[in-house]
């Protein structure tokens, strides 16, 4: 049960799940975004499609467009469907005790967890970076670190922490957000991250600096 993460999952994001057939060809799961869609569990109820689903229901404050009102209980909602392997939990509300019984819901379900943070702000030291990555791992089955590089210094100490943490036996999913962090998307399973995201339609990012789902899966595939 359960999405698994040995080897690297290609995500494909969206709010809008007939995207699947499109993506298909080039994805290994669908990233569905409940907060950007307009009835997100009724969608997911409907799904018919091949692809397994990673729901999530991101916070407006961390980027995404969902309040707190319901947000998590929708979530634990979205465990219950069949085509659910895994959930996206921000690391926040898993720390501040917030997503107790979501957490305890998902396991008894089977169902996969990664525990997020996004810094739009910046990238943190990369001792702070192993911290947080390290910490989230202890609640997770893949943690997740998303950043916004202001240079190339900030992409290189990104990528060092996810191979430190891989070559400690860590589940971790990184990425830098921004146009000078755009490479990291393609570079960061070379060092083990276990998690890419990339919009079917290019023009319906979900992030800054995303690639494309078809461009993502070439470079990926050419790099490991």
């Amino acid at each position: 049960m359960g999405l698994r993460f040995d080897s690297f999952v290609l995500a494909a994001a969206t709010a809008d799940l007939s995207d699947e057939p499109a993506a298909r060809e080039h994805a290994d799961a669908i990233e569905f975004r409940m907060d950007l869609a307009d009835e997100p569990l009724a969608a997911l109820e409907a799904y018919d499609g091949d692809l397994p689903i990673l729901a999530t229901n991101r916070a407006d404050w961390e980027g995404g467009d969902a309040d707190d009102d319901g947000r998590l209980e929708a979530l634990s909602a979205a465990t219950a469907v069949e085509s659910v392997d895994a959930i996206d939990i921000e690391l926040e509300s898993i720390l501040d005790g917030a997503a107790a019984g979501l957490l305890e819901t998902a396991r008894d379900r089977g169902v996969s967890i990664v525990a997020s943070t996004h810094d739009f702000e910046g990238t943190p030291p990369r001792k702070e970076m192993v911290r947080t990555l390290t910490e989230a791992g202890k609640y997770a089955d893949v943690a997740k670190l998303a950043v916004t590089a202001e240079s190339k210094a900030d992409t290189l100490a990104l990528l060092s922490a996810t191979e430190q943490l891989t070559a400690h036996g860590d589940s971790v999913a990184t990425m830098a957000m921004g146009e000078v962090g755009s490479h990291t998307r393609a570079v960061a399973p070379v060092y083990g991250s276990k998690i890419g995201y990339a919009p079917v339609d290019p023009d319906e990012a979900t992030a800054p600096g995303q690639y494309d789902l078809e461009t993502l899966a070439k470079l990926v595939a050419r790099l490991t």
